[in-house]
């Protein structure tokens, strides 16, 4: 208790400055473990949606139905599965576009769903520039905030004529103290952040792999109507 007590009166004591850098620290550290927990949540929920989807398409349903399926709620649509809707929308319009040529279409079809990649892949990187910056920036802060609360115990000693750890310890303590919270703050961010960026890398990999299979099969389906006229 006292130890928790003397903690609480170091950072009260503080030099204004440095309680600035600890409170800025201390919000930093609350914001990017709000994020880390809603990235969490978000990246597995897109990993768990696209293996339910792939292997529904896989499943030998028919695409037709399957689009059909997901267009009544197109507006909730996300991942690989508002990747398949924008691709196969964009392939109707063309195909029933007169005049296009079957190439034409598949590489219409394929801009649709890099857009549709594109917009997915903003939403899933989202706060991830902020654990980034918190993570590479914090370590600073704290540091910054430790040389000036140095600098200040070293100048109070300037007043007095015999210079005692008793005295000197205090400052230097609280000073320290800013580096702790800085380190507390940037490695959860830079640990979240490696793993969500390795996640969202294997998850556009996926989407990538899918968009270009399911772009091979309507170019098969294309050829095949343009045998049959």
């Amino acid at each position: 208790m006292n130890n928790e007590l003397s903690f609480l009166q170091l950072v009260l004591d503080a030099s204004p400055l440095v309680q600035v850098v600890m409170a800025s620290l201390l919000l930093a550290s609350l914001f990017s473990w709000t994020a880390i927990f809603e990235r969490h949540h978000i990246l597995n929920k897109a990993v768990r949606e696209a293996d339910a989807f792939e292997e529904r398409f896989w499943s030998g349903v028919n695409l037709g139905d399957l689009y059909r399926g997901l267009d009544r709620k197109h507006e909730d649509l996300q991942g690989m599965a508002a990747v398949f809707h924008a691709g196969f929308r964009e392939f109707v319009r063309l195909r029933d576009t007169a005049g296009m040529e079957p190439m034409a279409v598949i590489e219409g079809t394929r801009r649709a769903m890099r857009v549709a990649m594109s917009r997915e892949m903003d939403s899933l990187e989202q706060y991830l520039s902020f654990l980034a910056t918190v993570g590479s920036t914090s370590p600073y802060v704290g540091l910054f905030g430790t040389v000036w609360g140095i600098i200040n115990a070293f100048h109070a000693l300037g007043n007095v004529r015999q210079a005692t750890l008793n005295l000197v310890a205090p400052g230097i303590a609280e000073a320290l103290i800013a580096t702790a919270m800085g380190l507390f703050a940037a490695i959860p961010a830079v640990v979240a952040y490696n793993r969500f960026a390795d996640q969202v890398q294997r998850l556009e990999a996926r989407y990538e792999d899918f968009a270009e299979e399911f772009a091979n099969i309507l170019q098969r389906q294309v050829h095949l109507m343009g045998e049959k006229h």
